[in-house]
């Protein structure tokens, strides 16, 4: 049997040097409740750029340039750009 994926609109965030983390405010809210926690962001902050990010499976790394995707029941993971740019488009 052969199944196709539910169209379904998610929101998401690029993980980058100098991003504003209180926007969206479900990151914000996360990074505060330690769901995402962040590495090397900052205007003084050194080193490698990353965040840890806890999820149901455990926790995840989410480099700088992933995708912080927030799922339909408001779970957190990271995503690769290749994979994200290839399974979602922008939504109006």
């Amino acid at each position: 049997m052969r199944y196709r994926k539910k169209p379904v609109v998610i929101e998401a965030v690029r993980f980058v040097q100098g991003m504003d983390v209180t926007e969206p405010r479900w990151l914000g809210d996360a990074i505060s409740e330690n769901v995402v926690i962040t590495h090397g962001l900052g205007k003084f902050a050194r080193g490698e750029v990353y965040a840890t990010i806890k999820t149901l499976e455990g926790d995840h790394r989410c480099n700088e340039g992933d995708y912080i995707i927030r799922g339909v029941k408001g779970e957190l993971y990271p995503c690769k750009p290749d994979i994200f740019e290839a399974t979602y488009e922008p939504v109006e």
